[in-house]
């Protein structure tokens, strides 16, 4: 018996076990142990399609967490702008300095209670590292990780991992992947492999994101 594994019974409300019954007509379990304290930065791999967004919605909905999840500042315009923050959206500006990573931090500790889910491609397309925003993040604000994953395989979505980063990037790189190990994405060609981009050479003039 998996003791992780989400059962309607198990939670309180109507709309939590509406949410998980969906998930499962689908086809998908989820599994959950308890966060380590109110703040964190949850990683969510792979992201190869649009469908993972719906996942992790239903998976947030039938966890009764109001996660908060980032995202490019262009999905924010318009009249999906005002949806988008109501379900736990932050808009963020790709372009913009280190600073940005420090805001964040304090948006996350000054809140009772804020867990932020980060997708570390940062786009459905391949690419060939992970971006490391979520790992600075993390060391900034001096919170865990949460390693979550959407396995398609298995059509598990696994909400029980932790880590606490050390300073050793290649050390929690490998940790997490071993978390990751065999979890398979929608369109597995366009998994990111799991580990981050070399330093960038400060000699070099620094490019600005599209």
């Amino acid at each position: 018996m998996d003791d992780y594994k989400l059962r309607p019974a198990s939670l309180p409300t109507w709309g939590q076990r509406t949410a998980l019954r969906l998930l499962a007509l689908a086809g998908w379990e989820v599994r959950y142990k308890p966060l380590p304290g109110p703040h964190g930065i949850a990683v969510v791999y792979p992201h190869t399609s649009n469908w993972d967004f719906f996942v992790g919605l239903f998976g947030k909905w039938a966890l009764g967490l109001k996660f908060r999840w980032v995202a490019k500042d262009s999905l924010f315009r318009g009249p999906m702008g005002p949806i988008m923050r109501y379900w736990g959206g932050i808009p963020i500006d790709r372009r913009a300095s280190v600073g940005a990573t420090r805001q964040l931090a304090a948006t996350v500790l000054a809140e009772k209670w804020c867990w932020v889910a980060i997708t570390p491609e940062g786009t459905r397309s391949y690419r060939p590292h992970w971006k490391s925003g979520f790992y600075h993040l993390a060391a900034t604000a001096k919170v865990p990780l949460l390693l979550v994953y959407m396995d398609y395989r298995n059509k598990v979505l696994s909400v029980v991992d932790t880590l606490t980063v050390s300073g050793d990037i290649e050390k929690d790189m490998a940790a997490i992947a071993a978390v990751y190990a065999g979890c398979q994405a929608l369109y597995p060609d366009q998994a990111a492999p799991i580990k981050l981009a070399p330093p960038r050479d400060p000699s070099e003039p620094q490019r600005r994101s599209a």
